[in-house]
């Protein structure tokens, strides 16, 4: 199970990563994203990932449950990043209706 999480992790981090470095504004915006989930992914397995074991509820041996701190880091994590990925897309947006072009290494001239 970890081989299969560790794995999941490294093709979103690379993927993202991947894209992010990609001149055109939706792909930056779409490795952001990538990059984001393997992060919350990695931030889940931390806190212990465990086949068919309750996350929190009904463990009563202290040591069987997963980790809550976690779980809290990555529910903010997910909110935080929507609302990242958002101002992204309107950024990308707004440069496209201006520039007329996905690609972010444009110059623009004039204000």
């Amino acid at each position: 199970m970890e081989l299969l999480v560790a794995c999941t992790v490294g093709a979103l981090l690379g993927t993202g990563v991947f894209l992010m470095l990609r001149p055109v504004g939706f792909a930056v915006v779409q490795g952001l994203t990538l990059v984001s989930h393997g992060i919350n992914l990695l931030l889940v397995a931390m806190g212990r990932v465990r086949l068919g074991a309750a996350p929190i509820a009904g463990a009563h041996v202290p040591g069987q449950a997963a980790d809550p701190l976690a779980q809290a880091l990555v529910l903010t994590a997910i909110v935080i990043s929507f609302g990242m990925t958002a101002f992204l897309l309107v950024l990308a947006w707004r440069g496209y209706r201006r520039t007329g072009s996905e690609r972010v290494d444009l110059e623009v001239s004039g204000g």
